[in-house]
């Protein structure tokens, strides 16, 4: 039996160009980048051009840019690090109902130190009203945190009228963008947006990498204590491998934004079209035309998540219940919940199936084609 990854937004294989171009770098760049000496400058060297890269992929400086060990450190050192910044001018932040754990956790995590969380609702597309929003917004909001794409449903957030309402405002603008990045056209000053969040191994890059985007404009304080490593604001000697294997995922993915788009858009079509031919019944969650081209989050009536995780997997077919970090569990999803009530059944039969490069239009049929003999079967 072939095993058929379903689940891209979770994490992503590394691309074979990635593998090579890290493989020389792990062999003999073992320098320290702080170091002055032939070997730390070359190590430097490295990491300086991948950071060029991150920074041209968003139109930002390479000054902007702080590498971290993912998306979810990026986060904190976000929210925390900004709301800590800048206390003298207000202890009010505004985040969503439906952030990812890293950015939500981060939320009621700042509440516990004397900040005040506003968590706007999403309505049932999965989108949050700019109106909300701005009526939400006081003299002492520092700080607004609303992720780009959402990582259960796909869904795409108006970032750009986001930007726009506070452009006039002192709040800081901070976007959880690992799921937007690598596919939809991110141009931080056209968006005002500032600080961003991105992570490698969503885009076929190395774990344990990401950066976190910090407008100059921003003062944030750092959250770990020790060397001046990236501009005193994330201490500690730099991955210079992983942040090479970055460099050439971005690069890769920059380069073939459109086609990949359009690729996994076609999957995601010719999934479903199967799946209705195969007469199941199912719901999206969520707006298509509002929805990433990756991400499809389906709701089978009559069905339970577990059961068909279960089954799913015993088919060879990898999917997910939502986020990565709460797939082992069979609480309902806070993001279904945000978009239905936390009543509805779609918190409890809905599946998200994710599309990436471990798929063909092959693949994506025989898995078509397996999901709806188990659902099929289930509903019996």
């Amino acid at each position: 039996m072939n095993h058929i990854y379903l689940d891209h937004a979770a994490t992503t294989p590394m691309d074979s160009q990635v593998v090579e171009a890290m493989n020389p770098v792990m062999t003999n760049i073992f320098g320290n980048p702080s170091s002055v000496h032939s070997f730390g400058r070359k190590a430097r060297q490295y990491l300086d051009d991948s950071r060029r890269v991150m920074a041209g992929s968003i139109n930002a400086d390479e000054k902007e840019i702080v590498f971290t060990s993912g998306g979810t450190e990026a986060d904190n050192l976000a929210m925390i690090g900004t709301a800590l910044a800048n206390q003298a001018k207000g202890n009010h932040i505004i985040t969503t109902v439906q952030e990812h754990h890293a950015a939500l956790h981060t939320a009621e995590n700042l509440e516990k130190q004397g900040f005040e969380v506003t968590y706007l609702p999403v309505n049932d597309k999965g989108c949050v009203n700019v109106d909300d929003l701005t009526a939400s917004l006081r003299d002492d909001t520092i700080l607004v945190s609303i992720m780009y794409v959402n990582n259960e449903t796909g869904v795409m957030q108006p970032i750009e009228a986001i930007g726009d309402s506070l452009k006039d405002h002192q709040a800081y603008f901070h976007t959880d963008a690992v799921q937007a990045f690598g596919l939809l056209e991110i141009d931080v000053k056209q968006l005002g947006i500032d600080l961003l969040t991105v992570s490698s191994h969503k885009i076929n890059g190395p774990k344990g990498i990401g950066f976190l985007y910090v407008s100059n404009a921003v003062k944030i304080e750092a959250l770990q204590f020790g060397g001046e490593q990236e501009r005193k604001r994330r201490p500690g000697t730099e991955n210079v491998a992983a942040a090479v294997g970055f460099k050439k995922a971005v690069e890769l993915a920059v380069r073939n934004k459109a086609e990949r788009s359009e690729l996994y858009a076609a999957y995601k079509n010719q999934f479903l079209n199967r799946l209705s031919e195969n007469g199941i019944n199912y719901e999206i969650n969520g707006v298509p035309e509002q929805t990433i081209s990756t991400i499809v989050n389906l709701s089978f009536p009559g069905t339970n998540v577990e059961a068909l995780l279960t089954n799913f997997d015993l088919s060879g077919i990898s999917a997910s219940s939502g986020s990565a970090c709460t797939a082992g569990s069979v609480e309902p999803s806070h993001v279904l919940s945000a978009m239905y009530g936390k009543d509805s059944d779609r918190t409890t039969n809905s599946v998200r199936f994710s599309f990436g490069l471990f798929n063909t239009e092959e693949n994506v049929m025989e898995a078509a084609d397996r999901v709806a003999h188990i659902v099929e079967r289930l509903t019996k």
